[in-house]
């Protein structure tokens, strides 16, 4: 079985995790985290067709509808931390239904499921899942709790991420 470790987030929600894997750099101790539960990101649907991540404010705006609406595919919506997650049997994934977004970095995309549909107050919105799992990095603060790595400390790592999963697969 999987050990488990939990994220919280400055607002006090959790994250239960699985770790994936670990890897010390410089007496560091990193954890790559997998949630247990599904995440999932609600996006509002624009001109042309196109998905937009919304903000956190409308996030909260539309949980309880986007909550209900999964709730009639017996799928429960959690306000957890870094992400929203789903608990129950998602949907098999039908190749022809995937949906490709555009994400912040040039020229990458990401590939979802749409697991539901709906509008609030006239504005269209999706609640859509990753094919490819979410993924974090962690390590220990101060408080000898689990924190999720900045932008700039998983640069500072990515070198050896790379080396740490190629050594891996080659001993396997």
């Amino acid at each position: 079985m999987n050990q488990q470790i939990n994220l919280t987030d400055e607002k006090g929600r959790t994250l239960e995790c699985f770790l994936e894997a670990t890897l010390q750099v410089d007496q560091v101790d990193y954890l790559l985290l997998q949630p247990i539960n599904h995440s999932v990101q609600i996006f509002a649907w624009a001109e042309d067709d196109i998905l937009e991540i919304i903000d956190e404010t409308e996030e909260d705006q539309v949980f309880s509808t986007a909550q209900a609406v999964l709730a009639e595919q017996d799928l429960k919506l959690h306000n957890t931390a870094y992400t929203l997650t789903v608990t129950g049997a998602l949907p098999e994934v039908d190749p022809e239904e995937i949906v490709t977004v555009d994400t912040e970095e040039e020229g990458d995309c990401e590939e979802f499921q749409e697991l539901a549909h709906f509008y609030y107050e006239e504005q269209e919105y999706s609640v859509l899942t990753a094919i490819d799992p979410l993924l974090f990095f962690a390590k220990k603060n101060e408080n000898d709790t689990w924190q999720l790595l900045s932008s700039e400390e998983l640069q500072e790592i990515e070198p050896y991420i790379e080396e740490h999963l190629i050594e891996t697969n080659e001993n396997l």
